[in-house]
């Protein structure tokens, strides 16, 4: 009765407490599979333990050169939810859930989830990009795991948005936020080729990516809000691509019946409208607006 009550316990957070708690739940659910494998392999033979180390690695990292990119390119992805030791998933979970929390607060799960894929990614692409122009990495056949390069991303999004913000150091001193992320990107950029095994170009590329995700942040421009709308057009098409597979459906819309084409081609133009609004709250205002403008961002907002 206990277990079930357990199991009902993470089913409840992981719908209810928020995009960085999902976050925490995927990176759990990988690093058990990892660890449970790497077990059973040890535990049945050498052998086999060697094959499942190799297939992992395979699977759940991210080679660092162009070449060992493009021979298994879901490492670009995969790695950004995968760790192998237990202090490198515990400290980077501790620091997702405090970070990660507070750019939910101020930014929405949506934009958490995209920063932390494509700031991984911005990582993932910068430690590739150092190895193939420093000879000094061509040594290391390097590979790269772990959820830092994300965590970085959104850890400089907040701190340059919100640069005020104190936080208590280990409960007790109060320190603005810009001046920690300051002290880690220094951290990281004076430790480049110290060989410490941490993929700091990979840190490095998701500070940059965190930077520019919260310029221009309530505009059509900024860079997240961009993402957004591909990540929107790209699902509207696949479904499209999909519906044309099956026969047509409609759904109520605003007491209308609408086909699902019909339906998305009309969800693009309201998307549209409302980038339109934005770029005019940002050029002359909020109060600018007519008071239908107003209604329809209203909406949004209830909606989004």
């Amino acid at each position: 009765m206990q277990q079930a009550n357990f199991i009902a316990y993470l089913k409840q957070q992981f719908k209810a407490g928020g995009m960085h708690i999902r976050l925490l739940f995927v990176n759990a659910l990988v690093f058990l599979l990892i660890g449970i494998l790497n077990v059973l392999g040890r535990l049945i033979s050498p052998e086999l333990s060697a094959t499942i180390g190799g297939f992992l690695e395979q699977v759940f990292t991210l080679k660092a050169t162009f070449l060992g990119f493009l021979s298994a390119p879901w490492g670009i992805v995969t790695s950004i939810f995968a760790h192998f030791s237990f202090m490198h998933f515990l400290f980077n979970m501790i620091f997702l859930f405090f970070v990660g929390k507070m750019f939910e607060h101020f930014f929405g799960a949506k934009k958490l989830l995209l920063i932390y894929i494509f700031g991984g990614i911005a990582g993932g692409l910068l430690e590739i990009l150092a190895h193939e122009l420093f000879p000094a990495f061509a040594v290391n056949a390097a590979v790269i795991v772990g959820a830092s390069g994300s965590i970085m991303a959104i850890f400089i999004a907040v701190a340059i948005s919100k640069p005020q913000m104190e936080i208590k150091l280990f409960g007790v001193f109060p320190v603005k936020i810009i001046i920690l992320a300051g002290l880690y990107f220094i951290y990281d950029l004076l430790s480049i080729g110290s060989n410490d095994g941490t993929a700091h170009f990979a840190h490095l590329g998701g500070a940059v990516f965190g930077y520019f995700a919260v310029q221009n942040v309530n505009t059509s421009k900024n860079l997240l809000n961009r993402l957004d709308r591909f990540w929107k057009t790209a699902e509207a098409k696949l479904k499209g691509i999909f519906s044309k597979k099956k026969p047509k459906l409609t759904v109520e819309y605003g007491g209308r019946s609408k086909s699902d084409e019909q339906f998305n081609a009309d969800k693009v133009a309201r998307q549209q409208k409302i980038n339109a609004i934005l770029d005019k709250i940002s050029k002359s205002g909020y109060e600018s607006l007519t008071s239908k403008e107003k209604d329809m961002l209203f909406d949004e907002s209830k909606n989004g």
